[in-house]
């Protein structure tokens, strides 16, 4: 499996469905144990996650938080990679990576034909208003051509600048502005559990195979412990991009002293009149508004950890744990999304049929589900669940731990950061979902064997399965930028391979300091004991603590 999906000779989630076949041929485990792992809870909240998703970018919802971040940040040029960087991360957060994208770069184009335009033959303003700048996603070659050809580079007569450095500085500008989006998509995906897959992989793989865990990976500690780690990595990606593609000169990269002005107002102008033509807020997206933010407040109250939640006292089971999960509450916000009309509803008469009231359609309807849903993700999750409970039912996973025993005299801050660097440059050739799937319980059954807290290695490596930075087919917010032109793959790897390292130094900052009190990092968990951890409740003196 592993090597048809690095090699992907068929589609991933096609290779996703071996174990059903192989499994009980094989005498590993019964059909009906194998099934069950392809419709887990961690697959629901997947589903139910994404049913929010969809209903927010058919709402439009999306576009109109974009342009409104916007208008707030400005145009100068640091402003402007920040202010993209900041709308990319935070929306990835909630719908998929590649929606964000797919928005995004048309929007950053858009802006930056306006910012390098000449005014002539017109004024600016009239300049401004450009019949080409549609914020669905255009036609790629129609991007190149506008990239390429040259028609967008003549300067304004004002500047003192010659033509053929300004031509330099535009197309510098345009490729950190494509690659700030790409890459502020991955980043933003690993604050939240739903934000991008390879999370969602983690907690069902730490469910599987330690189901005694209590929860310990849940919507409101995993926030705790990604979202920090997003901010610093975003800050730090934003002044890579800055330093490489602005230079720098930070007081022109701030817009002082610059003789830009005009083409700014009309980039300012362009981002206000396409906030102006999507007119008042709908009911639709109010409502949508409303049900986002009472799931995620939902979410963040279900069992919290550090006061009782809503879970643990309306629905507790018999040692107080809350019966319901986090899919639980995603499910109940999608299907109320069914439910709420998208008009508030009248007296509109049905005009096929006279005399009878006509229903105003609801929020979400499941033709648009249909089209929307990534059908083929729940399977590969489910694969990858499947995967991994017969590599423990077989004593594979036993195994790789005994092998794996030597690096018990390794320092365990150093066997974090060897794994992470490890699964960098494995996520750059495939699926970051494959790549998840396929290390966490190898790397679990490691922990088990050398006394380790499992989530100490296990947690870096999901995130750093995210830093798919260096070539336009790691992950598909870089192929879609990439498809956009005005990039060479030398670009993306000379940028995203100095991010690759950051990256896998803030994960381990990450995971030496606030990850400790968040997940109990100190001890070797009581929910991790085996028959192959026995030696772990002797000499408990070997912990997690880093060691000087």
């Amino acid at each position: 499996m592993a090597l048809f999906w690095c090699t992907e000779a068929l589609p991933l989630a096609v290779t996703a469905l071996f174990p059903i076949i192989l499994y009980p041929m094989m005498g590993i485990m019964d059909a009906s144990e194998v099934c069950i792992e392809y419709f887990k809870d961690t697959n629901i909240l997947f589903v139910g996650g994404l049913l929010v998703a969809i209903a927010v970018e058919h709402w439009n919802l999306h576009k109109r938080i974009a342009l409104r971040v916007l208008l707030i940040i400005g145009v100068r040029p640091a402003l402007l990679l920040l202010g993209f960087m900041l709308v990319t991360a935070f929306l990835s957060m909630w719908i998929s990576n590649t929606a964000t994208t797919a928005m995004m770069v048309p929007i950053a184009h858009a802006v930056l034909e306006q910012l390098y335009k000449t005014p002539t033959g017109k004024d600016v303003e009239e300049g401004s208003d450009n019949p080409t700048f549609e914020l669905q996603e255009p036609s790629p070659q129609k991007d190149v051509t506008k990239l390429d050809n040259g028609q967008v580079h003549p300067v304004p007569p004002a500047s003192s600048e010659p033509k053929e450095q300004k031509d330099r500085q535009r197309v510098r500008f345009s490729q950190g502005m494509s690659l700030c989006v790409c890459y502020s998509a991955s980043i933003g995906g690993i604050a939240t559990l739903t934000g991008t897959t390879p999370n969602l992989v983690l907690q069902g793989q730490v469910n599987s195979l330690f189901p005694e865990n209590g929860n310990v990976v849940n919507f409101a500690s995993w926030f705790s412990f990604a979202f920090p780690t997003m901010v610093i990595l975003l800050l730090l990606a934003w002044l890579w991009l800055q330093v490489l593609f602005l230079g720098f000169n930070f007081l022109k990269n701030f817009g002082f002293g610059g003789h830009e002005r005009e083409q700014e107002q009309a980039a300012f102008h362009i981002i206000q009149t396409e906030h102006k033509l999507l007119g008042p807020m709908s009911f639709a997206e109010k409502a949508v508004s409303v049900l986002f933010v009472i799931l995620v407040v939902l979410w963040f109250t279900r069992e919290p950890g550090f006061f009782l939640g809503w879970g643990n006292l309306a629905f507790p089971d018999k040692d107080g744990k809350s019966m319901a999960s986090d899919g639980t509450v995603a499910i109940f916000i999608g299907i109320i999304m069914f439910l709420v009309p998208s008009k508030i509803p009248g007296l509109t008469q049905d005009p096929d049929k006279p005399g009878r009231l006509k229903a105003p359609p609801a929020l979400l309807n499941w033709k648009t589900v249909n089209e929307k849903m990534p059908w083929n993700i729940v399977f590969l999750l489910g694969g990858g669940f499947a995967l991994a409970k017969g590599s423990e039912k077989s004593g594979l996973s036993e195994w790789l731990g005994d092998k794996l025993t030597p690096l018990q005299n390794v320092p365990p801050p150093a066997i974090a950061f060897i794994l992470c660097l490890l699964i960098a440059t494995f996520t750059e050739c495939t699926s970051n979902v494959a790549t998840t799937t396929l290390f966490l319980p190898i790397l679990a059954s490691m922990a088990q064997a050398i006394c380790l807290h499992p989530l100490y290695v296990m947690l870096p490596c999901t995130l750093s399965a995210s830093l798919a930075f260096m070539l336009p087919v790691a992950t598909p917010p870089n192929a879609i930028v990439f498809s956009f032109g005005g990039l060479k793959v030398s670009d993306m790897a000379r940028t995203g391979f100095l991010l690759n390292i950051i990256g896998v130094l803030v994960i381990t900052l990450a995971i030496n300091s606030w990850s400790f009190p968040i997940f109990s990092l100190y001890t070797f968990p009581s929910w991790a004991y085996s028959n192959t951890t026995a030696n772990c409740m002797v000499n408990q003196a070997n912990t997690t603590t880093p060691r000087p």
